[in-house]
């Protein structure tokens, strides 16, 4: 089907896929929690328009650059792995601020929250997704097993594989958004809960960036 070789091998795999968690679902779903839907699909849309970004330069030849090019493929890895870094010690700083006000009232930890109005979830999202040339790597090496190379128009080969994974992705984080919604009101009822699991985000954060640290192209 326009150029796809074995569709429901490549959708098997891509559902598998989707559902490992990674630094992108994981920040929707935080953001979504903290803040509703609304801006749950904010942070969304800039992981999907990332994706899209990623499946062009893979299409493009640019992942086969990267993995060529060692110097590059680092300058990228420790790009992303610093920023990744610098939300985490954001997380955890937060997370620390909760922890010294957990016994204070809602209204107050409203308050001290209101500066985080300012986090610009779209940019943010999208970032985390631009700097992972894992993904980059990970979308042509998967990609191109399930192109006819035989195929007159690949790019239409690109399209149709690049719009499953796009579909996978939204049914992935539309549930993601709306279960973190409802742990928003858990989190609003236990200030505990809430610098727990901004701790914990924090925490998965600094594993997300060791981990691309050790990445090899």
């Amino acid at each position: 089907m326009l150029g796809v070789i074995d569709l429901p091998t490549y959708l098997a795999g891509l559902v598998l896929i989707v559902l490992l968690p990674g630094p992108n679902s994981l920040y929707v779903l935080s953001v979504a929690a903290r803040k509703g839907v609304r801006t749950g699909y904010t942070a969304a849309a800039g992981v999907w328009c990332g994706d899209t970004v990623l499946m062009t330069l893979s299409a493009a030849g640019v992942a086969s650059l990267l993995q060529a090019n060692a110097v590059l493929f680092g300058i990228v890895k420790y790009a992303g792995a610093g920023y990744l870094t610098w939300l985490a010690f954001g997380m955890l700083r937060a997370a620390l601020a909760m922890w010294r006000t957990r016994h204070e009232r809602v209204e107050e930890s409203e308050v001290a929250a209101a500066p985080a109005a300012e986090e610009r979830p779209y940019r943010r999202a999208l970032v985390i997704s631009l700097f992972n040339p894992k993904a980059i790597l990970f979308f042509v090496a998967f990609f191109v097993q399930f192109v006819d190379p035989g195929y007159a128009y690949p790019a239409l080969s690109f399209v149709v594989l690049g719009a499953f994974a796009q579909l996978a992705s939204f049914l992935y984080l539309t549930a993601l958004i709306f279960g973190g919604t409802k742990l928003a009101a858990a989190f609003r009822r236990r200030k505990r809960l809430s610098a727990g699991a901004t701790t914990a985000a924090g925490a998965l954060f600094l594993g997300f960036a060791v981990k691309l640290t050790l990445a090899s192209a």
